[in-house]
C-alpha cells in the first residue's frame, strides 16, 4: 500500500517535471514577450500564493481582496515596465555620479507607486487589514514577482539565451548536488529546525558542485562562442548563486514554519505550489543578473 502511495508521489513529480521543462524550453528560447508572458503569469500565481500564506486574505476566502487586487494591479506594472523599457533606451544624469537607465526609473516608479496604493487601501479601508497584511501584501511582491523578472532581464542580455541557464544551474543542480553529498556524506544539521534533513556537508557539495558545472559550462560557450573567461565568471556566479539558492529554499521553508501550512498551493501535482518549486529559483534569479553585468560593464 505505502509502495503503491510513493510510487504514485514519484509518477506525479516526475511528469510535472517535465512539464516545467518543456515551459521553460518554451519560454526561454525564443525570449521576449513570450518569456515575459510568462513569468507574468508565473508571479501572478506566487503573488497570490504568498498572500494567503502570510495572511494577507482569510483561510477561507470569496474572491480577492483590496490588497490583493492592489498586489496584482502592481505586477502588471511591473511587468510592462520590465519588458517595455529596455536598459538599452538610454540613461538620465541626475548627478555626476548618479546615474539611472530608462528601465530602473520605471521600475522605481511603479515600485514606489505600489507602495502608495496599498497604504491607500489600509487608510480608505481602516480598520479593515490591518498594518501586518499591509507589509505583508507588499513584501510578497517584491518576494516573488519582482525577483522572477530577473529571468528576463537576463535572457535580455547579451548572450542572454546561455547565460540565463546559469540561474537553474544554480538552483536545481545545487539542489541535486546536494542532496547527493548529504546523502552519502551528511552528518552535521544545517537548519535542524527548518529542514532536518539537510546537512552542512550536502550545502558544501552543493557549492561546489554548481560551480564545477557552471565553469564547464562557462569553459564551453568560451570554446564556441569565441568569449573570453566566461568559465571563471560562472564559476563564480554557480558558487554565490548556490549559497544564495540554499537560503531561498530555507527561507521559503521559515515562512510555511511560521504560518503552519505544509505547501504554498497545489497547482503542480508532487510538488505543491508555485512558490514551493520556484523558491531557490525566486532567489538566484537576481544575483545571477547582477554578476553578470557587474562582469559585462
Amino acid at each position: 500500500m505505502a509502495s503503491n502511495f510513493f510510487g504514485k508521489i514519484s509518477k506525479e513529480r516526475t511528469i510535472s517535471a517535465l512539464v516545467i521543462v518543456i515551459v521553460a524550453l518554451a519560454s526561454i528560447l525564443p525570449g521576449g514577450i513570450i518569456l515575459a508572458a510568462v513569468l507574468y503569469v508565473i508571479s501572478l500565481i506566487a503573488y497570490l500564493e504568498l498572500t494567503k500564506a502570510c495572511g494577507v486574505v482569510q483561510k477561507d476566502p470569496k474572491g480577492l481582496n483590496a490588497l490583493q487586487i492592489a498586489g496584482i494591479l502592481a505586477v502588471t506594472g511591473y511587468y510592462y515596465a520590465v519588458y517595455v523599457k529596455h536598459p538599452e533606451e538610454g540613461t538620465i544624469h541626475f548627478l555626476p555620479a548618479i546615474n539611472f537607465t530608462i528601465l530602473e526609473i520605471g521600475i522605481m516608479m511603479v515600485l514606489f507607486s505600489s507602495l502608495i496604493m496599498m497604504m491607500s487601501v489600509y487608510v480608505f479601508t481602516f480598520p479593515r487589514y490591518s498594518a501586518h497584511q499591509v507589509m505583508a501584501a507588499y513584501f510578497s511582491l517584491l518576494y516573488a514577482p519582482v525577483m522572477l523578472s530577473f529571468v528576463f532581464l537576463t535572457r535580455e542580455l547579451e548572450y542572454g539565451i546561455y547565460l540565463v541557464w546559469m540561474i537553474f544551474i544554480s538552483s536545481w543542480i545545487s539542489d541535486t548536488c546536494a542532496y547527493l553529498v548529504g546523502v552519502m556524506f551528511g552528518r552535521h544539521k544545517l537548519a535542524p529546525r527548518l529542514s532536518p534533513k539537510k546537512s552542512v556537508e550536502g550545502a558544501v557539495g552543493g557549492i561546489v558542485g554548481s560551480a564545477l558545472v557552471g565553469a564547464v559550462y562557462g569553459g564551453y560557450l568560451d570554446s564556441t562562442l569565441g568569449t573570453e573567461n566566461l568559465g571563471v565568471l560562472l564559476f563564480v556566479v554557480g558558487g554565490v548563486g548556490s549559497v544564495i539558492s540554499q537560503i531561498g529554499d530555507l527561507a521559503a521553508s521559515a515562512i510555511k514554519r511560521n504560518y503552519e501550512i505544509k505547501d504554498y498551493g497545489k497547482l503542480i501535482p508532487g510538488h505543491g505550489g508555485i512558490m514551493d518549486r520556484f523558491d531557490s529559483v525566486i532567489f538566484t534569479a537576481p544575483i545571477t543578473y547582477f554578476l553578470i553585468i557587474s562582469y559585462m560593464r
